[in-house]
């Protein structure tokens, strides 16, 4: 690939092909063109870093083709100096008009010529290098919204597999995003949770329906299948580098702090962080919804199981947190009802 800048040179003089020949051939890629038709195809050809363009030519003059190089969408923003023996206010004033970047009058000194191409082209390329560093991260954004997108699609799959725990997903991920929030997980890292809780059961679309939703209780066998949806959501999701550090929660939900969980019978802080705060808030929902086999449990006694699992399923540092934040927010709910009661007793 080419690295030099490239200089298209539009001019029906000979001597100036050869002069900027001699002077710009070691550091420049230079193109040249004898009127205006053959200038235009050629910058469309070439797409230079930037145009040196005389004014006085056959068949169309500079003015005309800086006009033309401007109305197409690909080449408008060239770079456009013209090179004139016309050297009175109207005519600078035309080139402007047409489009022109800047100006040269004939005889031109060589330096001069030399530094402005030099200072063009070095801030044409800066321009393009941020346009293309833009256009990428624009392009990054888009790709990891289509991610998102498709985890939420995954997630929603979920729910509508499982009818029983319908809206369970979004309410875990909200609340475990609280909660990691409460015990400083960073904000880069919550971004691996929210994706992390949305998958956590991703695993699940492995199960054979007959198992997934048996009304009855489960045999040994069908438990040992059941057991096997975070080994899948771990076969599925860690090759893809995206979700790389957001498999902990799918994978190593189950596990308990004891040692007794699955699928590995991981213990205490070898379960990853995010995976234990998960754990809690997974349980947590379970029994605080409603459930086609049983009515939810008033919160208190969830709250009262989950205390009486800490140190045996759950991390015991966590636990009181978690009771803590859960508190907070039934307080902060009874406030926020008791406001709009007395709110309407006064209309």
């Amino acid at each position: 690939m080419n690295s030099k800048p490239i200089v298209l040179i539009v001019d029906d003089e000979k001597t100036i092909h050869n002069t900027l020949e001699a002077l710009l051939d070691d550091d420049y890629t230079l193109y040249f063109a004898e009127n205006g038709m053959e200038g235009l195809a050629m910058a469309i050809q070439s797409r230079p870093d930037v145009i040196l363009l005389d004014v006085m030519m056959p068949y169309m003059n500079g003015f005309e083709v800086c006009r033309r190089i401007r109305a197409i969408e690909t080449l408008a923003e060239i770079p456009i100096i013209m090179i004139t023996a016309l050297d009175d206010h109207d005519s600078r004033l035309q080139g402007l008009h047409a489009g022109a970047d800047d100006f040269l009058g004939k005889p031109f000194n060589i330096i001069e010529l030399s530094a402005r191409i030099q200072t063009i082209t070095r801030l044409n390329r800066y321009r393009r290098i941020v346009e293309q560093r833009d256009q990428l991260e624009a392009l990054h954004q888009e790709l990891l919204i289509s991610y998102h997108k498709t985890i939420e699609g995954w997630s929603n799959a979920l729910d509508l597999r499982d009818k029983e725990t319908e809206g369970h997903t979004q309410r875990v991920t909200e609340l475990c995003i609280e909660f990691a929030q409460t015990v400083g997980v960073s904000e880069a890292d919550l971004e691996f949770v929210r994706m992390g809780s949305l998958l956590h059961d991703v695993g699940k679309l492995g199960v054979p329906d007959a198992i997934l939703l048996k009304p009855d209780k489960l045999t040994e066998e069908e438990w040992g299948i059941m057991r096997m949806h975070p080994v899948y959501a771990y076969q599925w999701l860690s090759p893809i580098t995206f979700l790389n550090k957001a498999v902990d929660i799918p994978y190593c939900h189950h596990e308990k702090w004891d040692g007794s969980g699955y699928p590995r019978g991981l213990r205490g802080e070898d379960i990853p962080l995010s995976a234990r705060l998960f754990a809690i808030v997974d349980v947590w929902d379970a029994l605080n919804s409603d459930r086609p086999y049983r009515s939810a449990m008033p919160r208190e006694k969830v709250l009262e199981h989950i205390q009486e699992e800490s140190g045996k399923h759950f991390d015991p540092e966590l636990v009181p947190i978690f009771i803590n934040l859960v508190r907070q927010e039934v307080d902060q709910t009874k406030h926020n009802e008791l406001v709009i009661e007395l709110n309407t007793a006064r209309l």
